[in-house]
């Protein structure tokens, strides 16, 4: 049990460090190979800012200057990045609590619904997650193989496949941590009843009381007592 839930939380962990460096990242698209090398020059775009580059290696970065101008689809696929990036620093610390080879939690059966309400949280942030780079991906799909779209096509970044990995890691570390709440329901914990350490003294007069006393008793005269 304890081994499964680490590796759950290793999948998960690894999966927000993956959705913070797809967020972070300025390769969601770039240009295509075959104009870049006519050109020998690439273009890097991502959720922040736009970056230039050239075959001497000389790169300039140029972030967006105001929400109002970038097109709707990057503000949405921000805001799905930043809310996967929360869900999954808030399931982090749920699946910590949750997890039985910590001391926090209280008993077994709150520890296995607080892990099962990590496993969700990291669920919501892995759909988010997969739902921004997907939708950031059709869109530049639809503009590479649209003909009558003459602006420069893109091609699709690093970032997008990073982003979907951390997102695969992110459901399946969240379904592992659903499933423990089943596994500790199906094993019944045993009452033990403990008598307490029984000293020599007692344990030598529940002896002495158990042996029959088979001294004859002596009567006595009255003439005895004058």
């Amino acid at each position: 049990m304890f081994g499964i839930q680490i590796i759950a939380f290793i999948f998960c962990f690894c999966g927000l460090g993956a959705a913070i460096a797809a967020t972070a990242s300025n390769e969601w698209k770039v240009t295509s190979r075959a104009s870049s090398v006519i050109t020998a020059t690439w273009v890097f775009q991502g959720l922040w800012m736009n970056c230039a580059g050239n075959a001497l290696g000389a790169f300039h970065c140029r972030p967006h200057l105001t929400i109002f101008k970038v097109e709707g689809y990057i503000q949405a696929c921000r805001g799905l990045m930043i809310s996967a990036v929360c869900l999954g620093f808030f399931g982090a610390i749920f699946g910590l609590v949750g997890m039985k080879c910590t001391k926090v939690g209280g008993s077994d059966q709150t520890k296995a619904k607080i892990a099962c309400l990590a496993g969700l949280i990291f669920i919501l942030s892995g759909l988010c997650s997969m739902t921004s780079c997907s939708l950031y991906a059709n869109r530049i799909t639809s503009e590479f193989f649209d003909p009558s779209f003459v602006a420069q096509k893109y091609e699709l970044g690093a970032a997008l496949f990073i982003g979907w990995a951390g997102a695969s890691l992110c459901i399946i570390g969240g379904s592992i941590f659903c499933f423990s709440i089943a596994e500790n329901s199906n094993s019944p914990r045993r009452g033990y009843a403990y008598n307490g350490a029984t000293s020599v003294m007692s344990a030598r007069s529940k002896v002495q009381n158990s042996i029959p006393d088979k001294t004859t008793p002596k009567h006595f005269d009255k003439n005895a007592y004058v």
